[in-house]
């Protein structure tokens, strides 16, 4: 019989080696040419401050230190493991913008379909058809890296996502077929 702290540490070490085959499974799939949703990494705090102006970074929840270093390592495992990126979208908002630059410098591109609708919920059924319709037009080559936010890919894939965590997802006919998740 195995004493609790054995049990722990082997039910422990079971779930990471779980986790870990999850995410190589991820990894391997954006080989193919995928789209990739990642959260912003991270930023304190719950949602933007009152008095919130979209083109004013000042008046926005921003990346701390650790969101930063978590956004840099994002785009150094895509180079490690020799993962190509073929463009990278992100909401205009200025925490999703700097992860993805900090990630994938000098790649960005603003698409306002994958912008915070977290204030605003009526905009979330017509903003998530046209952030369908931009990823079922994906065809590479390389991945499609979409920076954004807990609620839209919620929304999108029904995960819910941590900060600078990213949905490997494939483009269907009728939405999206999640394949996988990269923790940060």
């Amino acid at each position: 019989m195995l004493r609790p702290a054995r049990f722990i540490l082997v039910l422990a070490l079971s779930v990471l080696g779980s986790v870990a085959a999850a995410s190589d499974a991820a990894w391997s799939a954006l080989k193919d040419g995928r789209v990739v949703l990642f959260r912003h990494a991270n930023a304190p705090g719950g949602s933007d401050p009152p008095g919130f102006k979209l083109g004013d970074c000042s008046t926005q929840r921003n990346l701390d230190d650790a969101g930063r270093a978590q956004a840099r390592r994002i785009g150094e495992q895509f180079r490690q493991r020799g993962v190509k990126v073929g463009a990278v979208l992100s909401s205009q908002w200025c925490r999703a913008r700097e992860t993805a630059e900090l990630a994938f410098p000098g790649q960005t591109r603003d698409d306002a379909s994958f912008n915070s609708f977290f204030d605003e919920r009526s905009r979330a059924k017509a903003q998530t058809a046209q952030a369908l319709a931009t990823l079922g037009r994906w065809r590479g080559p390389g991945v499609l890296v979409v920076t954004t936010h807990q609620v839209n890919i919620s929304m999108l894939t029904g995960v819910t996502p941590v900060s600078g965590e990213g949905v490997v997802v494939a483009p269907t006919r009728n939405g999206v077929e999640v394949l996988g998740r990269l923790r940060p």
